[in-house]
């Protein structure tokens, strides 16, 4: 899996998925979550990065995975819901929590388990970020409460859009 991924991905996309996957065994020790399936997660969950957006809308579509409203009008989202399919179809994985875990790790879910939380916040606050104000913070949190770090990860994201004005995607909207 590991072979394979590194041969899929520009080699900034594998050391970011290496971090976040580090990040995410950590966090699972921590709060007391599968460990194994956080690692899985963790490495894949940016697999269809380097897809085309129509080569990500094929296979969502094959995969008959739902959408959220307007989601398809933010392509760098996209790679999330396929990375779901990707990661059942090239990797195998079967595990409905890993592949929960990979299709909410940009926007979230309306409602997360404890694997989707941990990739979410991983993914943020992963060894390879460069600082920014209140990544130390949102780091601190997830040791100590995993959902509150979630919601300071989508404060921080939501801050930052705002700031660069750019357009915030928020699946709590419907």
């Amino acid at each position: 899996m590991l072979l394979k991924l590194k041969a899929a991905i520009s080699e900034h996309r594998f050391a970011h998925s290496m971090g976040v996957t580090e990040t995410a065994v950590r966090l699972a020790k921590v709060h007391g979550a599968d460990v194994e399936k956080c690692r899985i997660a963790g490495l894949l969950h940016d697999c269809a990065k380097g897809m085309s957006t129509p080569d990500m809308l094929k296979i969502i579509s094959e995969y008959n995975i739902k959408l959220y409203p307007h989601e398809a009008d933010y392509p760098h989202l996209l790679h999330a819901p396929a990375g779901r399919a990707l990661a059942e179809r090239d990797y195998g994985v079967t595990d409905e929590e890993i592949l929960s875990a990979i299709r909410a790790h940009t926007v979230g879910a309306v409602h997360m388990g404890l694997i989707d939380a941990i990739i979410f916040v991983a993914d943020f606050i992963e060894p390879n970020r460069k600082p920014f104000d209140g990544l130390d913070e949102a780091r601190k949190l997830a040791q100590k409460d995993i959902f509150a770090a979630v919601d300071k990860c989508r404060q921080l994201t939501s801050e930052y859009c705002k700031a660069n004005g750019q357009k915030l995607f928020s699946i709590e909207q419907y």
